[in-house]
């Protein structure tokens, strides 16, 4: 009898530690999930440290890195919302009253423009308003006879020739002057006698600029003027002595015409004939390209 009395208490034993356990289970996940409510409404209630819209200022910032000496009308601008307090001082919040300023030095993309790096002195600046991306302004010295009596002047379109002793070389072509003696403006009509400058500003690449600057301590700068409407290289960019001494006269009867075209343009017909050297612009129709037959 004493045996069946051990085990009923062993399993009423049992059947007690389950309940128990199930009690502290339910109490540890209640806790658990109290917890958990708890800490996701702290940090809702920490959302509002992060700053609030009307605690930012609009400002102008360059869209991308802009070149010294650029006019503020032409820098591409886009705007951005600052930190009022992380905003530097003195940074503009308009460039209404600056438009016909220029920098004067290289501002980074997405930084806000200072007065300081503007300058307003003299206003607009008519050369460098003149100069594309990737060309270069280079200014010479020049004398009656380089400067084609006065007539090579601003808004002429000039080759540069260096003179030297023993050769002169073709060594820029098609170059605009900008200036002559600091005068923008090109000559007027009703000038008979234009001024003689004694400086120039040409227009020209880069590499043109460095032969330019590698030239002028080599020998006398002399400029050819051209029309504005001819395009043709030079047949020749190197003449020496020698070839003087056996030079002949080149001309047009020298070209052997090999076709021709008229092309009816809205500004009337423009004639093209076809000789060694390409298509050319002529001002006279060939009567015939090829021999007459007799019949």
């Amino acid at each position: 009898m004493s045996i069946r009395n051990c085990s009923r208490n062993n399993r009423r034993g049992t059947k007690s530690h389950f309940l128990i356990g199930c009690l502290l289970l339910a109490i540890t996940f209640v806790v658990c999930a109290k917890i958990i409510t708890t800490n996701q409404n702290k940090g809702d209630d920490k959302a509002p440290i992060f700053v609030a819209e009307y605690d930012t200022v609009p400002v102008p910032v360059p869209l991308e890195t802009v070149p010294s000496g650029t006019k503020v009308s032409e820098i591409p601008i886009k705007t951005i919302n600052y930190p009022r307090h992380q905003l530097p001082a003195g940074a503009m919040l308009s460039l209404a009253s600056v438009q016909d300023a220029v920098t004067t030095a290289m501002l980074p993309a997405n930084l806000p423009f200072f007065r300081e790096n503007l300058s307003f002195a003299g206003g607009r600046n008519p050369v460098i308003e003149q100069i594309p991306q990737g060309m270069r302004a280079i200014t010479i010295r020049v004398d009656v006879t380089s400067a084609v009596e006065g007539w090579a002047s601003s808004g002429s379109i000039v080759d540069v020739l260096l003179v030297e002793k023993d050769r002169t070389t073709v060594i820029a072509e098609q170059v605009k002057i900008l200036s002559a003696e600091r005068v923008v403006k090109p000559i007027d009509n009703n000038f008979t006698s234009p001024s003689v400058p004694s400086t120039v500003t040409l227009l020209v690449t880069q590499q043109q600029a460095l032969a330019l600057t590698t030239a002028v301590p080599r020998g006398k700068i002399s400029f050819a003027l051209r029309s504005k409407q001819d395009a043709d290289d030079w047949y020749d960019k190197d003449f020496t002595p020698e070839k003087l001494h056996n030079h002949q006269p080149q001309t047009n009867k020298d070209k052997t015409i090999k076709g021709f075209v008229a092309v009816q343009t809205k500004d009337g017909e423009k004639k093209y004939a076809l000789t060694e050297d390409g298509w050319v612009k002529s001002d006279v129709r060939p009567r015939s390209l090829f021999p007459k037959v007799e019949e």
